[in-house]
């Protein structure tokens, strides 16, 4: 078996899957994720060897211990990278800036949507394009090609960055699912007001849990996944958490550049909704990133949260059991898709005593009960395992807010963060308050993405600061003059979903 196989976390049997397939394919058969079940270690001379490399450098050398040559050769994989960052309105592609002496924001909004998901789903368009363009070469006239009907949910920024992704592919078609009215406007403009033909907006009446089930439930089907080749861009797709992993490493290598010094721990504090942008940085720890702590910090949709402190993973948030709407949207989620990742590997390590076939076969036990019971209680053993790795915090509304207004009048520069960025800072200094060894620790916030986007919580927090003016992008603002393409679902209905997507691709 290749050591840069896949397999699904909901298996009890031994697979061997390549790259391309679990890419191509995004959720398994069987509803788990991919995995790979050996994650690769790093070159023992890495810290010395990788610490000047570009972006592009990097991501190339993290994605080549995943990927076989024989799937993507060098000069094909850094072509791929190249045209990925090409799209970046900086060089650097996520850099790190300062904001007091022990906290630094990971600026990932650089990207064409100006939110961080564009990281991966610039990578992941070129890779469904690179896969489809290499498929069809080899079909003999006349033979029918190979397309992809890419189906996703997005509770914001998701969305416009896989449309910006995908957008113009050749055999590619996109259909996105989104909450009516449970999106910032100028995440709905995006996405909605771009004209390629091979790109359709699904507002349904619901939440982001319903648009995420009505997905999941459409990679389940077989019949309709097999005719209209259905692929993923969520996060469930393996290739978006692998390529988030080279902002962890370029993050970790310009804080030591700026601190001259390598003698401080480094916390990262992420924003956490479905996991994934989290779950890259856990990789990366795992990979030999000599990471002390990554922090998850939540909104008042706080599974997450609960989790770590009771071992109890448990969809109910509010008292009615409903999905909160807050400040930071794209975090108003119930289940996160990508804990399940993280369960497979502590079952495997802890729960399974290394054995991967028994890790999915309990993997799968929990998440049955999960679906039919709508919670989980798992092994003390497991959770004490994930808080060697994982902390966490939840923050309300309120202080997302303060934190806004606080960061803005004491910064030199009167820096601006969105409210999911500010969650994560509202976490990080409520860590070094109680963190008596503060002094020796460094805390890496991940900012999300641009303030533009929510500038209603911006304006919130900001306007009765003297001497603020608020500040969008001159493309933001020139969203809202052009014609929005919205085809609109009444109710969250797999069915009327599924006859939409039949409309427009018009089979």
């Amino acid at each position: 078996m290749s050591s840069k196989a896949y397999r699904s976390t909901r298996s009890s049997e031994n697979q061997s899957l390549s790259f391309e397939d679990v890419v191509m394919t995004g959720l398994a058969n069987d509803g788990g994720l991919f995995v790979p079940s050996k994650i690769p270690k790093l070159p023992d001379t890495f810290l010395e060897e990788w610490k000047d490399f570009s972006f592009n450098e990097l991501a190339f050398n993290i994605l080549r211990l995943y990927i076989e040559e024989s799937e993507i050769s060098n000069s094909e994989l850094k072509d791929l990278v190249t045209r990925s960052y090409s799209t970046f309105r900086t060089p650097e592609v996520t850099p790190i800036k300062k904001i007091d002496d022990d906290v630094y924001l990971l600026e990932l909004f650089h990207g064409p949507t100006y939110a961080f998901k564009d990281v991966a789903l610039q990578f992941v368009g070129n890779l469904f394009e690179f896969f489809l363009n290499r498929r069809n070469s080899k079909k003999a006239a006349g033979e029918p090609k190979d397309i992809i009907t890419v189906v996703g949910a997005t509770s914001g920024d998701t969305g416009s960055a896989a449309i910006y992704g995908l957008r113009g592919k050749k055999d590619v078609s996109v259909f996105i699912l989104y909450p009516t009215g449970r999106i910032s406007p100028i995440q709905e403009e995006q996405m909605t007001t771009v004209e390629d033909a091979n790109v359709h907006t699904l507002s349904v009446k619901g939440t982001f849990d319903d648009c995420q089930d009505i997905v999941k439930q459409i990679f389940g089907d077989k019949e309709f996944n097999e005719k209209y080749h259905v692929g993923a861009v969520n996060s469930i797709n393996w290739a978006r958490i692998l390529a988030q992993q080279t902002y962890y490493f370029y993050s970790y290598f310009q804080l030591r550049k700026q601190l001259a010094r390598n003698s401080d721990k480094v916390r990262y504090v992420v924003p956490s909704g479905n996991f994934g942008d989290i779950l890259a940085g856990y990789y990366a720890k795992e990979m030999g990133l000599p990471v002390d702590k990554l922090i998850i910090a939540t909104n008042e949709n706080d599974i997450l949260d609960r989790f770590l402190k009771s071992g109890r993973y448990e969809k109910k948030s509010g008292d009615d059991g409903a999905v909160k709407a807050t400040h930071s949207p794209a975090m108003d989620i119930l289940i996160s898709s990508n804990f399940e990742r993280l369960l497979w590997y502590l079952a495997r390590d802890i729960a399974a005593k290394g054995d991967d076939n028994k890790a999915g076969s309990t993997l799968n036990d929990w998440m049955k009960q999960l679906k039919e019971t709508g919670s989980v209680t798992i092994p003390d053993e497991v959770v004490k395992h994930a808080r060697i790795t994982f902390d966490s915090e939840r923050v309300n509304n309120e202080d997302t807010v303060k934190t806004i207004r606080q960061v803005y009048t004491t910064s030199s520069d009167d820096y601006v963060l969105d409210p999911h960025t500010a969650v994560g800072v509202a976490t990080t200094y409520r860590f070094i308050a109680k963190d008596d060894k503060a002094d020796s620790i460094k805390y890496i916030s991940l900012s999300t993405a641009h303030p533009a986007k929510f500038s209603d919580v911006v304006s919130q927090a900001l306007d009765s600061v003297e001497g603020y003016t608020d500040f969008i992008p001159e493309d933001l603002k020139q969203l809202r003059n052009k014609e929005k393409r919205i085809k609109l679902i009444d109710e969250a209905s797999l069915e009327k979903v599924k006859n939409a997507i039949i409309s427009e691709l018009n089979f």
